[in-house]
């Protein structure tokens, strides 16, 4: 295994250990990457059959255009990583599209990230908890 097959594993398992959705998009905005949680949030719109999907059909027409606008701004400058797009009242959490890039800055993707804002209820180093 070489190194980057190495680095894949660990970010591939950090990012399927993660409790919010995360959904990775390719430039063309196809879906190329869901985490556990994405699939079990996203399974009544198709779970898991999403990948390879269009995510802009995921969204109504304003949104997709808005996704686009993301896009475009990412890809003219490496500081142009992370936009705020939306906040969740229900849930309590915001939501960020968040660049992508390779080892050279070059834009290659972008996935959307969901940030919690209820406190923790898990107790600190209980490693004793029944699941």
């Amino acid at each position: 295994m070489n190194r980057n097959q190495e680095y894949s594993a660990f970010f591939k398992s950090i990012t399927d250990q993660e409790r919010c959705a995360v959904v990775i998009c390719n430039l063309q905005h196809e879906i190329i990457y869901m985490n556990p949680a994405a699939i079990t949030r996203y399974a009544k719109r198709g779970g898991e059959r999403l990948v390879g999907q269009s995510l802009l059909d995921c969204h109504n027409e304003k949104s997709a255009e808005k996704i686009k606008q993301i896009i475009q701004w990412f890809d003219e400058s490496n500081n142009h990583n992370l936009v705020y797009t939306f906040h969740n009242e229900k849930e309590n959490k915001d939501v960020y599209m968040v660049a992508l890039r390779d080892d050279e800055g070059g834009l290659i993707g972008y996935y959307e990230k969901h940030e919690y804002r209820d406190g923790e209820t898990m107790k600190l180093y209980d490693l004793w908890q029944e699941e």
